[in-house]
């Protein structure tokens, strides 16, 4: 079975570069552009990890992220931020997020950490 992962970014460059990427793992990819999309997601497919932008319009990355916990504990949250405010960081983190990545982000160090956390299965 593979594991989910859903993409939360309002850029939409950004979300098909990943979604191809982690696809091309292996991994059952997920996206969302806004907080309602992403919390519908949630609910209907239980992704095993996210990778959550912290600046979306409307909801922000640090309440997603809180409405994502009080909907299942057990999904792991990678952050992105463009910005490197410490205090969102901090907070993100006492919230659950495992780790941060700073945009422009190196994509292989996100997929090695990715596959870290929730590695897919081998075939043989």
């Amino acid at each position: 079975m593979s594991k989910k992962l859903l993409i939360i970014d309002d850029q939409y460059g950004i979300r098909i570069l990943l979604n191809e990427v982690f696809q091309k793992e292996g991994y059952q990819t997920y996206q969302a552009s806004n907080g309602v999309q992403a919390l519908s997601i949630i609910e209907s497919d239980r992704p095993d990890l996210v990778l959550l932008d912290m600046k979306i319009p409307g909801m922000d990355g640090i309440e997603i992220l809180k409405r994502l916990k009080e909907i299942d504990q057990t999904i792991e949250v990678f952050i992105m931020t463009a910005y490197g405010e410490l205090d969102m960081i901090q907070q993100a983190k006492d919230l659950g997020a495992i780790t941060h990545f700073a945009k422009p982000f190196d994509i292989d160090e996100i997929r090695a950490a990715v596959k870290a956390q929730i590695p897919i299965e081998s075939l043989n």
